[in-house]
C-alpha cells in the first residue's frame, strides 16, 4: 500500500492564486528552473542525488548503482518508505489543488512542509505551492518526482529525518488502524457458524416503492432543504420513520439503495440534503463563492433533521398518500461520514470542543480528512453543545467522524440504542480513531460492525461512489472498494439496518437474529469478513488503549 500525501482536507476555498501567476489550463506552464539534484541532509551530513536516478528507481524498482551506497545507509523500512513515496500519485487536478491550497489550513500544511525543505535553502510556502501546482500539471499528475522536477530551483534540499517523520505521520490514524488490525488478527479468525437463515433480509420487500420530492425552506435559519421521501402502500404509523444524513460534499442519494430497500419493507424514509455541506455547496466553494465548511454547520445539520421531522408531521396530516403513515415520535436516524456525526449528535452525544480547539492549533500534517473536517468546529463560540432530538429512538452511524468532536465524555451522553459501522481500510475516517476508540464510551445497548477490508465509500450507493470518487471532499488516497466489489457490504448494511429499525416494531424478535455476531460471520465473504460486537473484549480493549496512549 502506497503512502500518498493528503492535501485535500480543508475548510474554506479561495478562487485563484494571487502571488503566483499560473494558468492551470495551459500545456506550456513550466518553472523558470527545474530541479536536477536532490540534496539529502541528515544532521550535519549532506549527499547529492540526481533526480534522474530517483526516476529510474521509481520506474524500475531497482536501486541504480550510483545510489547503492546511500541505500545501504538506510533500514529496510526506510528504503520501503522512500520507494512507496516515489511511486505514489495524488489524483488531484490543478484547479482543485490551487483552490484548496489557498485556505487557512492549507497554508498551515505548506508551512509544516517547509520543515522538510528548509526555508534557508530556498524552500518556502510559495516555492512549495508553485512546485505542487506545476507538478499536478505534469502528464503523470502530481507525485513526489513531478513535484521535485517542477521545483523552482536547480536543487532541492531535503531534511531526511524530518521527511521520515512526515511520511510516517501522513494520515497517522489510518496507519494506526492497520497496525491495530494486525494486533487483533487472532481474535478475527473466521468461524463459519452453523446458522439457519430464517429468511433473507437482503431481499427487497413485496411492495413497490414510490418517491415524493419535497422542496422545504426553513425561513428561520434561511436553509433550503430538498428531501426525497421513499414510501410504499404498506407504510403504516406502526413502523418508525427513518431519516438519512449524507456526508460532506454529497447528495441525498448517498444511500438510495438502502432507502429503497427499507421502503419496500413498509418504512417511510426521508433523505435530505444539508445546504451548508452538500455537493452544491462544495461546487460553490470550489468557485470561491463560499466556505467549504462553516463551523455553524455542525449545529445546523442536526437542526435540519429536526426541521424535516417537523415538516413530516404536517405531511402526515395533509398528504393524500402519506396521511397517517408517518411515525414522527418513533424515528430512526441513519448517517454516513459527516452524517454519522450528525446522527450521534441527535442521539444525544454532546459536542465537547475544548480539546478539539487545542488539538487543531497544533501540527495538522498527520491528520486524516475526518480529523480535518472536525477542526472546522473550532470556530464555534461555545465549548459544549447538546443537540439531541427526543423523537429519535435509534441511531445508525456509518463511518462517522467522532474522534475530536465529542471530547472525552460526549459519547457517553447518548441516550438511545446505537449501531456504529467501521471499515478497516477507511483512510478518510480511520476506524481505530473515529469509531473503535469511542465505542466503549457509548452506553448499551449498542453494536459495532466492522468490515475488514472495507473502505470509506463501500457503504454508499454505486451511482454516487462513481460520481464522487475523485472529488476533493472525498480524499481518495488509495483503492476504494465500491461497485461490484462492495455488494456483500451493501447487502449486510441492508440486513442490519432493517433489523435495527424493526426493533421498534412488533416484529422485533423476528429480526433480532440479524443483529448477532453469528449472522455477521454468516454474511462474511473471503474478500470482506464482517464482524459484529456489542462490547469490545478485554483483550482488544487493552490493545485499543495502547494505541490511544501512543497517539497522545
Amino acid at each position: 500500500m502506497s503512502i500518498r500525501p493528503n492535501f485535500r482536507w480543508f475548510s474554506s476555498v479561495a478562487s485563484v492564486l494571487g502571488s503566483i501567476s499560473i494558468n492551470p489550463f495551459s500545456d506550456t506552464t513550466s518553472p523558470v528552473k527545474a530541479a536536477e539534484t536532490v540534496v539529502v541532509r541528515k544532521g550535519i551530513l549532506e549527499s547529492s542525488i540526481s533526480v534522474a536516478d530517483l526516476r529510474e528507481l521509481a520506474e524500475t524498482g531497482k536501486v541504480p548503482a550510483r545510489l547503492q551506497a546511500y541505500a545501504n545507509l538506510l533500514s529496510d523500512e526506510q528504503r520501503s518508505k522512500i520507494f512507496r513515496a516515489l511511486q505514489a500519485k495524488i489524483p488531484l487536478n490543478v484547479v482543485g489543488l490551487s483552490n484548496l491550497l489557498n485556505t487557512g489550513i492549507g497554508t498551515g500544511i505548506l508551512t509544516d512542509l517547509t520543515t522538510v525543505i528548509p526555508r534557508r535553502d530556498g524552500g518556502g510556502v510559495e516555492a512549495l505551492r508553485s512546485a505542487l501546482l506545476l507538478g499536478a500539471n505534469a502528464p503523470e499528475g502530481l507525485s513526489v518526482l513531478s513535484f521535485i522536477e517542477s521545483y523552482p530551483s536547480s536543487r532541492v534540499v531535503v531534511d531526511l529525518d524530518r521527511a521520515f517523520t512526515v511520511l510516517g505521520n501522513m494520515n497517522a490514524s489510518f496507519w494506526q488502524t492497520q497496525r491495530f488490525m494486525e494486533a487483533i488478527a487472532p481474535q478475527l479468525a473466521p468461524v463459519k457458524p452453523a446458522f439457519n437463515l430464517p429468511f433473507d433480509p437482503t431481499q427487497p420487500g413485496p411492495n413497490s416503492v414510490q418517491v415524493r420530492a419535497l422542496d422545504l425552506n426553513d425561513s428561520a435559519r434561511n436553509r433550503h432543504i430538498p428531501v426525497d421521501v421513499y414510501w410504499s402502500e404498506a407504510a403504516t404509523a406502526d413502523k418508525p420513520t427513518i431519516v438519512f444524513s449524507h456526508g460532506l460534499g454529497s447528495v441525498r442519494t448517498d444511500l438510495r439503495y438502502l432507502a429503497e430497500h427499507l421502503a419496500s419493507h413498509g418504512y417511510v424514509v426521508a433523505a435530505l440534503e444539508h445546504p451548508g455541506s452538500n455537493e452544491t455547496n462544495t461546487n460553490a466553494a470550489m468557485a470561491g463563492k463560499c466556505p467549504l465548511l462553516a463551523p455553524q454547520e455542525f449545529l445546523d445539520r442536526p437542526k435540519d433533521i429536526s426541521f424535516v421531522l417537523d415538516e413530516l408531521t404536517k405531511l402526515n396530516q395533509t398528504d393524500d398518500n402519506l396521511q397517517g403513515k408517518i411515525a414522527i415520535d418513533q424515528a430512526v436516524i441513519i448517517g454516513y461520514s459527516f452524517g454519522g456525526a450528525t446522527a450521534l449528535s441527535l442521539a444525544g452525544a454532546e459536542l465537547q470542543l475544548s480539546g478539539l480547539k487545542q488539538r487543531c492549533q497544533g501540527d495538522l500534517i498527520g491528520f486524516s480528512l475526518g480529523e480535518g473536517i472536525q477542526c472546522a468546529a473550532a470556530g464555534l463560540p461555545e465549548e459544549r453543545y447538546q443537540l439531541r432530538d427526543a423523537r429519535i429512538k435509534r441511531a445508525i452511524a456509518m463511518n462517522p467522524i467522532a474522534s475530536l468532536l465529542f471530547g472525552e465524555t460526549g459519547l457517553s451522553a447518548i441516550q438511545i440504542p446505537t449501531l456504529i459501522v467501521a471499515s478497516s481500510a477507511d483512510k478518510t475516517t480511520p476506524a481505530l480513531a473515529e469509531q473503535i476508540a469511542g465505542f466503549p464510551k457509548i452506553p448499551s445497548p449498542k453494536w459495532l460492525v466492522g468490515f475488514v477490508g472495507g473502505t470509506h465509500l463501500s457503504v454508499k450507493d454505486p451511482s454516487t461512489t462513481l460520481h464522487q470518487v475523485r472529488r476533493p471532499s472525498t480524499v481518495i488516497t488509495g483503492d476504494e472498494v465500491v461497485g461490484d466489489q462492495a455488494v456483500s457490504i451493501r447487502n449486510y448494511i441492508k440486513a442490519v439496518s432493517l433489523a435495527t429499525v424493526a426493533q421498534l416494531t412488533a416484529e422485533a424478535d423476528k429480526y433480532a437474529v440479524f443483529l448477532t455476531p453469528e449472522y455477521a460471520q454468516f454474511a462474511s465473504t473471503s474478500a470482506i469478513p464482517v464482524r459484529l460486537v456489542t462490547e469490545i473484549s478485554p483483550e482488544i480493549h487493552t490493545v485499543v488503549q495502547t494505541f490511544i496512549q501512543g497517539n497522545k
